[in-house]
């Protein structure tokens, strides 16, 4: 940890994101060694996923983003409502416009423009724009912590985030390559596309690291748009995902267990 934290905070960022991403690409070669998946079992692991993120946007993301606003000439509540909802509200835009399609359904049900693409570019893409907010939410909790301001968060608490984050994209990254496979991919093809879904995070979080070491004011903006986007990939997309079939008592236990491993990291790191 010594020799990590003198690096700079994007590339901290950058080899906190390659862990996240190689986390979704181990889970995703799974699909080398198990024939099938359970739905049941991919329904507790999607649980465990909305867990953890719903506990990584209060304790790594809003609460800091609160505390930093205190004593300023604005109510206390500002950064952290307004950035949630401009999180929130440009992952609706974007879930209206980007064509893709939920695990689990039918290609007709596909949402966002209209296309003609394929039912597994539709799947990936879901994927990625579900890891965008992740990324993104890495990156800026290792420029906030670089930046050493009251209530900005820490070095550890980052860390912390970005270990939640990894754990849960390796149940997604079986996620996506499962229901790849059972689409009639092959083995090779299920896997390369569940990892390339998670590239995005890397870029995502250099991103988020980049824009809060050089406009220090709009960190605690910052840690609330990731945090107002993460929740609305839960309640869009991996909540109701990890209901299906009747199983909603896997994956609650699962939402349960993610939320308080997260928890538990976020306050023993920090």
């Amino acid at each position: 940890m010594e020799n990590f934290s003198t690096w700079s905070p994007v590339l901290q960022a950058l080899v906190a994101t390659l862990f996240t991403y190689l986390m979704t690409a181990a889970g995703a070669a799974s699909v080398f060694l198990l024939k099938t998946v359970s739905r049941k079992i991919l329904n507790l692991m999607l649980g465990f996923a909305g867990g953890v993120m719903i506990a990584a946007s209060f304790w790594s993301l809003l609460a800091p983003a609160i505390e930093m606003s205190k004593g300023k000439n604005f109510p206390v509540w500002l950064p952290a409502a307004s950035g949630f909802l401009l999180g929130a509200g440009l992952l609706f835009a974007l879930d209206r416009i980007l064509p893709h399609l939920h695990l689990f359904l039918p290609q007709d049900l596909a949402e966002g423009l209209k296309t003609h693409w394929s039912k597994t570019t539709l799947l990936v893409l879901a994927i990625t724009l579900h890891n965008i907010p992740e990324g993104l939410a890495v990156g800026v909790a290792f420029g906030a912590a670089s930046l050493s301001l009251p209530g900005s968060g820490s070095l550890g608490g980052a860390v912390a985030l970005a270990l939640g984050i990894g754990l849960q994209n390796l149940p997604e990254g079986l996620a996506v390559s499962g229901p790849l496979r059972a689409a009639g991919l092959s083995r090779r093809q299920s896997f390369f596309l569940g990892q390339l879904s998670g590239l995005v995070e890397p870029l995502a979080g250099v991103l988020g690291a980049l824009a809060v070491t050089r406009i220090m004011t709009i960190l605690p903006y910052a840690l609330s748009f990731a945090a107002g986007a993460m929740i609305f990939v839960v309640v869009e997309e991996v909540i109701p995902e990890s209901q299906g079939e009747g199983d909603s008592d896997l994956s609650t236990i699962g939402l349960i267990a993610g939320f308080i491993l997260m928890m538990i990291l976020d306050i023993a790191f920090s």
